[in-house]
């Protein structure tokens, strides 16, 4: 009987990771997490990276094994210029998901607007070999390497530099 609760709290944490691990890539999310997930979106529409992470956050107490969501937390932490961040967010997706372009371009964007080029075009060219040069993922992460790292990393960086002093 001394054994009991601690029996019951590992049947119980067992039950809940075969229940997250069973829910898989593929399949819908919960309707409450979609309904989060749908005013999620909206708030990071309006501009609202704050409202759309507790939406998504609260969506993904409700369904953890749905995996799109951290791609949804991914794109409102770049919202807020949190690209490690984000990068996070985008490699939770990758362990359950691997194959996930939306996370694979999402990932590599991030990387861009951090200053990280040459792991960015790691990203692209596992993105060109996965789906080709005409995916709409491969065509997006084109795009953010050709426009660089963004104006305020490139003032950051001229900011650290300074005047040289011998």
């Amino acid at each position: 009987m001394r054994f009991a609760p601690a029996a019951a709290a590992l049947s119980l944490c067992l039950a809940m990771t075969a229940s997250v691990l069973s829910a898989g890539p593929g399949a819908a999310p919960d309707p409450r997490a979609a309904a989060l997930i749908a005013q999620g979106r909206a708030s990071l529409e309006a501009g609202e990276s704050q409202a759309a992470i507790d939406a998504f956050e609260a969506a993904l107490a409700v369904d953890p094994g749905h995996t799109p969501i951290f791609i949804n937390l991914a794109e409102a932490a770049r919202q807020q210029g949190l690209q490690g961040k984000a990068i996070r967010y985008y490699r939770e997706a990758l362990e359950r998901d691997p194959g996930n372009f939306a996370a694979i371009s999402g990932e590599g964007a991030a990387l861009v607007e951090k200053g990280a080029l040459e792991k960015a075009k790691r990203n692209l060219a596992k993105l060109q070999s996965l789906c080709g040069d005409a995916c709409p993922e491969t065509v997006a992460l084109q795009g953010s390497i050709a426009r660089g790292p963004s104006a305020r990393l490139a003032a950051d960086s001229s900011a650290d530099k300074g005047p040289a002093s011998n």
